[in-house]
């Protein structure tokens, strides 16, 4: 008999992806605007995402400062995009988000 590996990903891995996604897109913000107050909610949130797949990674059913997390990013995001009306990076962020409350 088998024994059952678990998830051929670990979810983890997934959840430093998006930490590594959200930087890079505060990164690119503050590059192109060069504006220090819109630098800090990429700090916070991004932190937070890495925060949160480092615990998932000591503790597998610990999901939900991940969770909470992509959560609050995806609203303050689309909300963005309600207003200004910006595609880009906000759609891939959203989309990001979006498939990682899915995952989680």
């Amino acid at each position: 008999m088998q024994k059952d590996s678990g998830p051929l990903v670990p979810l983890y891995w997934i959840g430093f992806g998006y930490a590594a996604l959200v930087a890079s897109d505060w990164i690119t913000g503050y590059a192109k605007a060069g504006s220090v107050p819109a630098l800090l909610p990429g700090v916070f949130f991004s932190g937070l995402a890495g925060l949160g797949a480092y615990w998932l990674s000591q503790d597998p059913r610990n999901i939900w400062a991940s969770l909470v997390t992509s959560g609050i990013f995806a609203g303050i995001m689309g909300m963005r995009f309600y207003h200004y009306g910006k595609c880009m990076p906000v759609d891939l962020i959203v989309g990001s988000n979006s498939l990682m409350e899915l995952i989680y």
